[in-house]
């Protein structure tokens, strides 16, 4: 994939109405709505495509991935209430997008992905955008064992269970968001850690991932 790093009033105005159009549909996350307003979602694109940066939709990325919709980043970020400092866990790097979001927000990101190919260009591009999480290659439903506890853990891939792995790395009082369902359509859900072996669960509204692959997933 070919990139170009031009971040122009064009796309800048985009970003702006994306923003409001985000507002519109139920996101009031003041911060959240910042972060997606700073980071350029075209630099992920060919330039070839760079007319659908700004759309509200999923968008392929190749290895049978796609960029997430722009209003299931806003969504998942703003589940997580993110604080400043918060060691976050995210299942699924992808194009890098969600992973933007996240440090945008002040979290120390911790991101795995188990496609080689978008590993290798995330761990490339993201740098040069400025942002340095720590990347992981793997699989990313037995999560990383060895950098937990977490205060947040984020999923972006569909899951057929909540990984018990995963829910084991979350701290007491972490939070964690994971999409759950079949491989067509999952429920958001959020599960907070209250206790040793206790989880709060609530489900929320339905969304479309691409499938959660791995030892712990399908």
């Amino acid at each position: 994939m070919a990139y170009k790093f031009v971040d122009n009033y064009r796309e800048q105005g985009a970003r702006k109405q994306l923003v409001k159009h985000l507002e519109k549909r139920g996101i009031d996350d003041k911060r959240v709505l910042k972060a997606i307003g700073k980071v350029p979602r075209h630099f992920f694109f060919d330039e070839t495509f760079w007319n659908q940066a700004y759309r509200d939709i999923a968008f392929p990325i190749g290895d049978g991935q796609t960029i997430s919709q722009p209003y299931t980043v806003a969504y998942q970020s703003q589940l997580l209430h993110i604080n400043k400092g918060d060691k976050v866990l995210e299942i699924g790097t992808g194009s890098g997008y969600q992973t933007c979001i996240l440090v945008e927000l002040g979290a120390d990101v911790y991101t795995i992905e188990r496609q080689e190919n978008l590993y290798q260009r995330t761990i490339q591009v993201l740098p040069y955008m400025g942002y340095k999480p720590n990347f992981f290659l793997g699989d990313g439903s037995m999560g990383i064992p060895d950098h937990a506890p977490y205060d947040k853990i984020i999923v972006t891939a569909g899951a057929p269970f909540v990984p018990e792995k995963m829910l084991k790395q979350l701290r007491l009082g972490g939070l964690m968001v994971i999409p759950v369902g079949d491989e067509k359509f999952q429920k958001m859900v959020t599960i907070l850690r209250v206790g040793e072996n206790d989880f709060e669960r609530i489900e929320l509204d339905t969304f479309r991932f691409v499938p959660l692959v791995g030892d712990q997933a399908w």
